[in-house]
């Protein structure tokens, strides 16, 4: 068993903050109820702004009044059925449950972290971490056991390679190379709160795609440093007696992944075809790529993606054996969205109501004012809301439920300082990300405690948090300056998406 558990201190009272927080549906019932008592009682003060976009006096709407009762009846269940994200996160997962159903995505981590030489072990841990978040949660289990394989096949301290997988699969989990089912997420919460300011605004799940490419390298080069010149020195040789599960893929398994590697090259050579003539079929109006069925339809084709390679893993290795096993993989990855499902009916009518009060305008209208006669924008804003980000992911651990909470105020509140929605989001990703793996409420904290203690029997919530840290620290300082970086340069965040409005 581990050291006993400290009650004590700054993270036990972190902790017991945290605990008392209700269930995310039920805190969403609280804060509903609390928005329709606020748009009352402002809208009995007459409480207004003048929106600097269109010069239109903005009042408080009252959601209690016998139209804004009116309203919640005849909305409540479109606002359910179109909440933006819904359908991408459920179609994402259908497809990214089948590529992990067939066991793909787990023979294809395993291989890549148990098949590296020494010399790129931490870098290959670290970046699949980072990149991870392509299986969802999953990657946080699969890659930190992993890793401590093979660290501990190598010599090395299999806890440095636990903590190194750990750390990089929650620190970096908004990075990835790829559109991911959090990029799907946040874009349509994003979207409805810019168009609280501009109801012109629309846009893509890619909005920060080439922000966070850059940021997998970034992150993955300051990995390997903390890892190899911080934890690897201070663990020291491993003296454990517990050998981990050191299976390798099997010749049929990597048969498997071999097709699925030739039909990947397939796919992307049929992608390129369609792409690089000047009048391909994935081409925009005049040839544009960046406003391009290409980039609006990039989730569906890595949807597509995912099942076909999903299905010729499955089908080389014997776990998809009949047509009827694909649906069925693709519903039982669906049982993990259950609670989000339930989750979404309340968020979406809180995200609805706070639009119809104009809360968000007035909010966002005062705020950026009163940021602006203090001269608190800039580089300070973006560190003061990464840091308020980091705070607040210590009492609520779920990223989505805070950015529905955030995006309201934050998204409008930059776009009247100059800044573009695209950009707001990126500053709380970063945020979001930095916290998790120390945050003692974290659900999956547990999980990793008891995959070390395997290791080392003393193991407890202290030691993951202080091992973590430095890789939380140094992430944090690093993804700054990459965000000064691309404000100097105002460089794209993604297709189409910039720093500043334009």
């Amino acid at each position: 068993m581990g050291k006993e558990r400290k009650s004590g201190g700054v993270l036990g009272a972190i902790e017991r903050a945290g605990n008392t927080l209700p269930h995310p549906f039920i805190l969403f019932l609280y804060i509903t109820a609390g928005l329709a008592v606020l748009s009352a009682v402002l809208s009995l003060m007459g409480v207004s702004a003048v929106n600097p976009t269109t010069g239109e006096t903005v009042t408080v709407q009252n959601i209690i009044s016998r139209d804004g009762l009116v309203w919640i009846v005849e909305n409540m269940l479109l606002n359910f059925s179109g909440f933006a994200p819904l359908g991408l996160v459920l179609a994402m997962q259908m497809a990214i449950g089948l590529a992990e159903g067939s066991g793909l995505l787990d023979t294809f981590m395993r291989r890549a972290i148990l098949g590296v030489p020494l010399w790129a072990l931490s870098a290959t841990v670290l970046f699949l971490g980072i990149n991870g978040s392509i299986a969802s949660e999953a990657s946080i289990i699969v890659i930190p056991a992993l890793a401590a394989t093979a660290f501990q096949a190598v010599g090395n301290p299999p806890i440095a390679g636990l903590i190194a997988g750990y750390a990089a699969t929650n620190a970096g989990f908004t990075a990835n190379i790829l559109i991911t089912g959090t990029d799907a997420l946040l874009y349509g919460v994003t979207e409805d709160a810019a168009q609280m300011i501009d109801p012109s605004v629309t846009l893509t799940p890619a909005i920060n795609w080439y922000f966070m490419i850059v940021s997998c390298l970034v992150l993955t080069v300051v990995g390997v440093f903390v890892n190899d010149r911080i934890i690897v020195p201070r663990l020291g040789e491993y003296k454990g007696s517990e050998k981990a599960d050191e299976r390798t893929a099997t010749d049929l398994e990597k048969k498997g992944l071999r097709n699925a590697g030739i039909f990947t090259l397939i796919y992307a050579i049929l992608l390129l075809i369609c792409l690089v003539p000047q009048n391909g079929l994935l081409r925009g109006e005049n040839g544009s790529i960046l406003e391009s069925p290409f980039i609006t339809g990039l989730v569906p084709i890595l949807i597509v993606y995912f099942v076909l390679a999903g299905v010729v893993y499955g089908k080389t290795v014997g776990t998809i054996k009949d047509s009827g096993d694909i649906p069925k993989m693709m519903a039982n990855s669906l049982q993990s969205l259950t609670g989000y499902i339930v989750l979404v009916f309340v968020i979406a009518q809180f995200i609805n109501m706070f639009s119809y009060t104009n809360l968000g305008t007035i909010i966002a209208v005062n705020a950026s004012d009163a940021l602006q006669k203090v001269g608190f924008t800039g580089i300070p804003l973006v560190i003061g809301v990464i840091l308020l980000t980091i705070v607040v992911n210590f009492f609520m651990t779920s990223g989505t439920a805070k950015w529905y909470i955030f995006a309201p105020i934050f998204v409008p509140m930059f776009m009247l300082l100059g800044y573009s929605p695209e950009f707001a989001q990126v500053i709380y990703r970063i945020g979001d990300s930095i916290a998790n793996p120390l945050t003692p409420i974290y659900p999956y904290l547990p999980i990793v405690i008891g995959m070390a203690q395997k290791y080392e029997k003393n193991t407890g919530i202290g030691t993951i948090i202080s091992m973590t840290l430095p890789y939380s620290i140094a992430f944090l300082i690093v993804w700054i300056v990459q965000v000064i970086v691309w404000m100097v340069f105002n460089l794209p965040l993604g297709p189409g998406a910039s720093v500043f409005l334009a």
